[in-house]
């Protein structure tokens, strides 16, 4: 029996992110695949923290991307992290974001909720480190480029 490839919905945004307005979107339109809802989902809403990497409040969060090679790198990632899933939804914010945004959105669809999971929480990962995303905090009107990505 031959695989079938997951529904991908895969975006950059510059424009603010509704993280609930986007799932219930998203689950509408799976509503209408074959065989209807999958059983399970996997969902995960990031956000700006409060502070800075050095601990200090932070202003905002800017993110910079090289679109194409980003938006290449998104979609190879989550072909390859969909193992098993059914449907994978991806919002992520660039620009400049202030303490509280929401910045990512990853949302799985999957028959059972291991395949749920685990795609999820391996797209998450690639995009935290293999996703081409620069980040400068502001603090005192102050930017700073971030060197690495924060721990699991």
């Amino acid at each position: 029996m031959e695989a079938t490839l997951p529904r991908l919905d895969l975006q950059l945004l510059s424009t603010t992110l509704d993280p609930l307005a986007c799932l219930a979107a998203w689950q509408r339109q799976l509503a209408d695949l074959p065989g209807g809802l999958p059983a399970a989902e996997a969902h995960f809403i990031g956000r700006v923290r409060g502070v800075s990497g050095q601990g200090l409040p932070l202003e905002a969060l800017e993110l910079e991307h090289y679109p194409a090679m980003a938006e290449r790198r998104l979609r190879e990632l989550a072909m390859v992290t969909a193992q098993g899933a059914a449907a994978v939804l991806v919002r992520h914010r660039i620009g400049q974001l202030r303490p509280g945004d929401a910045i990512v959105l990853v949302a799985v669809a999957a028959d059972r909720r291991g395949p749920a999971q685990r795609c999820g929480q391996a797209l998450l990962e690639g995009l935290k480190h293999e996703v081409p995303f620069w980040k400068r905090e502001w603090v005192n009107g102050v930017g700073t480029w971030v060197e690495g990505n924060t721990p699991l």
